[in-house]
């Protein structure tokens, strides 16, 4: 059985990261596990909100298995070029409980990250089967859809806060999925940071958005923990913020 993936897309500034890092901590927590998180941007981060240390990214893997063929440098065990980087990238998966972490990153030379995230594509599209879950934090705007980290999304969750130009770019990001015509099965909006002053706007967003589930509060204690280094590991159970996010995925069809 293939993976259920799950996206994470939004403007740059609403939280993505976090709530990408607290759906992999829901899901663990619920069981169901294996997780793969991915961390398709190239300015990464997931890996210190799931409190994991990076030992390399497919960017910089990818660099150093370039360079092994532009040097001419001898294959280890005669491998093929293609067993190369298969062994390259597999470096890059780090290991933690209940979760695997893969980050892109960006190659190390000038120029464009498209082919690091092709690998990382074909990489992802490979271990699907050996995950029950797929949880992707793509690049803050637009850009990158047109270049997705994998083929095919099970459930795109684009993150917004409350505000005038957080749902314009929600209307723009939605229009441009339905130009590019991309494999997104289901599709939802998040209003996250949502204070109590927000609350009236909030819920007219709801109501004119068929696709809006849920707003997920502001919790101090979330930037509290970020500033401290901490991972979403170490909230606190009853924080409103996670709550919030547990029903929201509840009311969603997970497979």
């Amino acid at each position: 059985m293939m993976a259920f993936t799950i996206a994470f897309a939004g403007k740059g500034g609403t939280g993505k990261t976090t709530l990408a890092g607290l759906t992999v901590r829901c899901l663990v927590g619920r069981g169901k596990v294996p997780v793969l998180a991915v961390d398709a941007d190239p300015n990464y981060c997931l890996h210190e909100v799931l409190g994991v240390t990076v030992r390399a990214t497919v960017g910089s893997m990818r660099e150093a298995s370039l360079e092994t063929i532009k040097t001419g440098t001898v294959r280890p065990g005669g491998l093929s070029i293609e067993e190369i980087f298969d062994y390259q990238i597999q470096q890059c998966l780090m290991e933690s409980k209940g979760f695997d972490l893969i980050v892109m990153g960006r190659p190390e030379g000038p120029g464009c990250y498209c082919a690091a995230n092709n690998m990382i594509r074909k990489y992802i599209d490979r271990l699907a089967a050996a995950y029950r879950y797929i949880v992707i934090d793509n690049e803050a705007g637009m850009e990158h859809l047109s270049r997705m980290t994998t083929n095919a999304v099970d459930l795109l969750i684009i993150v917004s806060d409350p505000s005038a130009r957080g749902i314009e770019t929600v209307k723009r990001i939605d229009g441009l999925i339905d130009e590019l015509r991309l494999d997104v099965r289901q599709r939802v909006v998040v209003l996250n940071r949502v204070t109590d002053a927000d609350r009236e706007r909030a819920s007219a967003v709801q109501r004119e958005h068929a696709r809006t589930v849920g707003v997920v509060p502001f919790d101090p204690s979330i930037a509290e923990a970020e500033r401290a280094g901490k991972s979403v590991f170490e909230i606190p159970h009853t924080n409103d913020a996670l709550l919030a996010l547990s029903k929201l995925l509840d009311s969603i069809d997970l497979r």
